[in-house]
């Protein structure tokens, strides 16, 4: 097994300027501006549904007892939002195709 890679901003950013032609300021505020289009909507709790792509949703979870794994005390969890994404059958069916099994 290979060592894992990570797509970062900038390699976004470079994606865009080989396949569009912009300038690499330009695509970097492209990019930049797609994902902040993407955060503000998620901190109004809107749903974010990228076809092909997947769905970005923010939850409300409840407050809850927990414990803490160091000691095993139980230790109340507030209240939280959190992120989830749900991927779409295009994307599961394609990375399931990319690991050949």
């Amino acid at each position: 097994m290979g060592e894992q890679q990570t797509l970062t901003r900038a390699d976004l950013c470079e994606a865009v300027h080989e396949e569009v032609g912009l300038s690499r300021q330009e695509c970097a505020s492209l990019v930049e501006r797609t994902l902040d289009l993407i955060v503000e909507a998620l901190e109004k709790g809107e749903t974010v549904k990228l076809s092909g792509f997947g769905v970005f949703q923010v939850r409300d979870k409840r407050a809850r007892m927990g414990r803490n794994p160091k000691t095993g005390e139980p230790a109340a969890i507030n209240p939280r939002r959190v992120i989830s994404f749900r991927a779409s059958q295009i994307m599961k069916a394609r990375v399931h195709g990319a690991t050949g099994a």
